[in-house]
């Protein structure tokens, strides 16, 4: 049985998150950060701020990201003064991040003007139903063989 477009739930989350990343897109665009990038400095800002300086390792995992492509943007955004990496003492082959006082100032700056962006696009859902339903949707249950 083929479904109408309108009718796909992946159509749909498609074209709902082609419209959302634009949101975002052009909400970050000021701030000068790409979505990927505002993820890994809002996710370092994050775990730095409970007392965490993850390496590359925990913050791709953090944000579910790939390790060599956070590896990338990690450079350029080191290289725009936002993040350090230092080397860890404990590891000298890892890295450990911390924001520097640029990337601790635009960090919530760009948390909010993405949260903006989220309560606008979400408004006709309410809240803690999109929170449940996208949560079981990023993390759906381990199947187990019985």
């Amino acid at each position: 049985m083929t479904l109408e477009p309108g009718e796909s739930p992946g159509f749909l989350l498609w074209h709902a998150t082609l419209r959302w990343q634009r949101d975002i897109a052009t909400a970050l665009g000021p701030l000068g950060l790409t979505h990927v990038q505002f993820v890994l400095l809002a996710c370092t800002w994050w775990l730095n701020t409970h007392d965490e300086q993850p390496n590359q390792l925990a913050l791709a995992r953090q944000a579910g990201t790939d390790v060599k492509m956070t590896s990338q943007v990690l450079r350029a955004l080191e290289a725009k003064g936002l993040i350090e990496r230092k080397t860890d003492p404990a590891d000298t082959r890892a890295k450990r991040l911390h924001v520097t006082s640029a990337g601790a100032e635009l960090a919530p700056r760009a948390i909010a003007a993405v949260e903006q962006v989220d309560a606008h696009f979400f408004e006709p859902v309410v809240r803690d139903d999109a929170v449940a339903l996208l949560g079981r949707l990023a993390h759906p249950p381990i199947e187990r063989d019985t």
